[in-house]
Order: structure tokens, then C-alpha cells, then sequence
């Protein structure tokens, strides 16, 4: 993995290619280092380890640790095309406008795009869910439904605030939520220093799920706790210097994330038998409770609450810059590139990402989720890295991140064998979000036609 510097071929730079440093861009460049890693392993560490411990429990017994290694690899190989893409174009839109300059077919780039605004939309949903349930009722009774307008405003706020003030938040939010996740290892680790527990679990393969499969089961839900660069695309237009940020950022956050999860895998099942983790809504709360160290519950609920909310805020945040990047590209009506005068936010993006996570945020399971959100990004990710492929004939005047070509080309294969892990159910659900998308295309392209025949 190297670092070159192009020279720009006729007709092949743009505004948003100008970058490496300081490309002309309509929204603000705040984001340093510190917080676009921050971002992403705020993103990465959320609501997805506190909650998926017990559903991959039910595919591999105590071998947590082998999906969660899956997930890695696949993290690192396709965070690594997106190194390449994102110091190469900086600007907001991720893979969807990467799949514009690759395949030059306005559809695929914006189904790209919906794909991916769908899986934040509907991530930040099902994490409203979980907001609004058990670990809200231990710490206070209200109603869910109170509590999921309630938050999903406060988050509406925040990101109209604007994206520094939303990292901000991403910031201490992240600190508080790996805070959390430290409280899980040290009472692991009291545990078995006390001569408790049982390490052999770790190498015990659940006893009515073939190894194998229930391996690359627990993969896709284990991939969906990795998906932080992929949110971390779409702020690129607002990032200082991102050729050199960039990959820092991103390589660092999901080697941290790995570490983390790991070391919560391996202590939680040395812990807690496999099944009981399994059957539990709260596998880590578990954890904490069975270990016998002095934590009130309600205490951890409040930081798997942050969390929770965190992994909420970011993914909104993520979805209302795709909308920005498909409305720049002419993929969506031009109100959604509309930003606050002083704020220089994209506010119509937002207030629309807002009330469509409303309107979804009582619908599915975090389980069924994260295997629907993962299905959704698998075909993301395979468009990105033929798209960083086809691209890198390409040359932009600037210094940028590059891979192999092997790298895209082992990616694509992982992912290909992560799709057909997918249930019918599944692939039923990512055929709907698909005709959605279709209808809203036709409709977006017919509004630009007439605004274009009234101008």
C-alpha cells in the first residue's frame, strides 16, 4: 500500500478532485484527525457489540472470536480500497460517486447511493428501537414512543448544528461508550483472575451448527460491528487534508475496534456459557451482572444508552451526506443540496433522513437488521472495489492512498461469498429497498427534466 502523486489527465480533474488538501466545497472542512478517528471508531464501537455478542453466540457457541477475525479481514481489504477512493476523490457521496466516475451509468451510481442511505436510515431506526427499550426502562420509564420522537429530534438538531458539533458529540460519546465496553473486559478479567469461568469455552463450536457455517453466519452479523469507514466515506468533503488523514484514521480506528472486540468476545464467553449469551437481549449487562464486580446495572445501561445513541447520530449523519452527494450529482431534486446559510450544513437532507428514520424506527430486530444492513453494504462494497479497479487508470493532481490490485480483486471475492450466506428473506428485503429506489430515480429524473425545461 503506497502513496502516489498523479498527473492530471485532460479532462479528468474536477472541482471535487482538488483536494488533497483543500478542494473547493460548499460545506465546511473541520473534521482534524483526532476526530475523523474518533468518528470512526465511535461508529465501529456502538450499539452493534453491546447488542450481537448473543446472536453470534447462537452460530458458533464460544468461537466468537473466528467470525469476528472474518469480519476483520474483510474490514482491512475493503478499507483499504477505500483509502484509495477517498484521498483520491474527496468529496462527499462515498461509493455512489465513485460508481459514477466507474461505470458512467447515472442508475448504478444512484442505487449505490440509496443502498447506502438505506442501510443508515434503517440502522438509525432499529438503534431508536433499542433506545427506546429495556436499557431505557432501567434507567427510566417512559414510553417508547415519547422516547423515540424525543431522540430522533435531539439528533436532528445536533447534525443541523453541524458536522463538528455532531463529532463533537461523536467525541465524548465515544469515550463514554468505550467506557463501557473497558467496564466488560476488566469484570471478565476479575472474573477469571479470581479462578473462575471456563477458557475452554472459547474453542467449543455451538453443537447443532456445522462449524463452518455457522461460522460464516455469524461473519455477516460480526461485519456489521466493522462498518464505520464505509460512513466515514461520505465526510470526506469536510476533512482537512484528507490524503494524509485518511488512512491514519481509517487503518487505526479498525485495528482498535478489532482489539476491543476481541478481548469482549473471549471474556464474555469465558464468563457466560454460550447459550445463556444466546438468550439474551443484554449479553454484555449479563457479563457485568454474572462477574460479580460492583457495577450497578443502571449505570451500564446509561453507557450502552450513549452508545446506542452515538451509533444512531452517526449513521443519520452519514445518510443525509449521501442524499447531499446524489442531489450534487443531479441523482436527486436539487432542494437536497439546500444548506443553512451560517451552519453550511445540507438541512433538507437531514430534516428528510430524520423523519424517515421516524417513520421506520419501530419496524424489525437488531438481528434481522444487521444481516439485512450488511447484505446492503456487501453490494456497496463490491461495487466500490470494481469501482477503485476500473479507476485506477484514472489520475488526479494530487498525492493519494493505493492498493494492489489483488486487494479489490480478494475483496470482491470475500464479499461474493459473504452474499450467498444471505437468507431468501433477506435478499427478498434488499429486492424491495431496490424497487424503491428505482421508483424515486424515475421520479427524481422526470423533476429534473422539468425544472431544466422551466430554466
Amino acid at each position: 500500500m503506497t502513496e502516489q502523486a498523479g498527473v492530471p489527465a485532460t479532462g479528468s480533474t474536477s472541482v471535487s478532485d482538488g483536494g488533497g488538501a483543500s478542494g473547493a466545497t460548499k460545506l465546511k472542512q473541520v473534521i482534524t484527525g483526532p476526530l475523523l478517528f474518533a468518528f470512526i471508531v465511535g461508529d465501529t464501537l456502538g450499539a452493534g457489540i453491546y447488542t450481537l455478542v448473543g446472536t453470534m453466540a447462537t452460530d458458533v457457541g464460544g468461537v466468537i472470536w473466528l467470525p469476528l477475525l472474518i469480519a476483520l479481514v474483510l474490514a482491512l481489504l475493503t478499507g483499504g480500497t477505500y483509502a484509495e477512493l477517498i484521498t483520491k476523490y474527496p468529496h462527499a457521496g462515498g461509493a455512489a460517486r465513485y460508481a459514477e466516475r466507474a461505470f458512467k451509468k447515472p442508475f448504478i451510481s444512484f442505487l449505490v447511493g440509496f443502498l447506502m442511505m438505506s442501510s443508515g436510515i434503517t440502522t438509525a431506526a432499529a438503534l431508536t428501537n433499542a433506545f427506546a427499550g429495556d436499557y431505557l426502562s432501567a434507567v427510566l420509564p417512559v414510553s417508547p414512543v415519547l422516547a423515540s420522537i424525543v431522540f430522533i429530534s435531539a439528533l436532528v438538531l445536533i447534525n443541523l448544528r453541524g458536522v463538528k458539533e455532531s463529532l463533537t458529540a461523536n467525541l465524548v460519546a465515544s469515550v463514554i461508550e468505550v467506557s463501557g465496553l473497558v467496564i466488560v473486559i476488566f469484570c471478565a478479567a476479575v472474573f477469571f483472575g479470581s479462578g473462575n469461568g471456563e477458557p475452554g469455552r472459547i474453542f467449543e463450536f455451538a453443537p447443532d451448527v456445522a462449524p463452518l457455517q455457522g461460522a460464516f453466519a455469524a461473519s455477516i452479523v460480526a461485519f456489521f460491528s466493522f462498518l464505520g469507514f464505509e460512513a466515514a466515506a461520505n465526510m470526506a468533503e469536510e476533512v482537512r487534508n484528507p490524503s494524509k488523514v485518511y488512512p491514519r484514521a481509517l487503518f487505526g480506528a479498525i485495528c482498535t475496534a478489532a482489539v476491543v472486540y476481541l478481548a469482549i468476545a473471549i471474556g464474555a464467553v469465558i464468563v457466560l456459557p454460550p447459550a445463556e449469551l444466546a438468550q439474551s437481549t443484554g449479553p454484555l449487562l449479563d457479563v457485568v451482572s454474572a462477574s460479580g464486580v460492583a457495577i450497578p446495572p443502571w449505570l451500564f445501561s446509561l453507557i450502552a444508552l450513549v452508545a446506542i445513541a452515538n451509533g444512531a447520530l452517526l449513521f443519520m449523519v452519514m445518510a443525509s451526506r449521501v442524499s447531499y452527494g446524489l442531489a450534487e450529482t443531479g441523482l436527486l431534486p436539487s432542494v437536497f443540496e439546500k444548506v443553512l446559510p451560517n451552519r453550511r450544513t445540507p438541512w433538507v437532507s437531514i430534516i428528510v433522513i430524520g423523519a424517515a428514520t421516524m417513520g421506520l424506527s419501530f419496524v424489525g430486530d437488531v438481528g434481522t437488521l444487521a444481516e439485512v444492513v450488511v447484505l446492503l453494504l456487501l453490494l456497496v462494497f463490491v461495487s466500490a472495489n470494481l469501482s477503485v479497479l476500473i479507476l485506477k487508470k484514472d489520475k488526479v493532481g494530487h498525492k493519494h492512498f493505493s492498493v494492489p490490485k489483488v486487494v479489490p480483486i480478494i475483496a470482491i471475492i470475500a464479499s461474493v461469498v459473504l452474499l450467498t450466506q444471505q437468507s431468501g428473506a433477506v435478499w427478498l428485503t434488499a429486492i424491495g429497498y431496490t424497487i424503491v429506489g428505482t421508483i424515486l430515480f424515475l421520479l427524481a429524473r422526470a423533476g429534473r427534466k422539468r425544472e431544466a425545461k422551466k430554466a
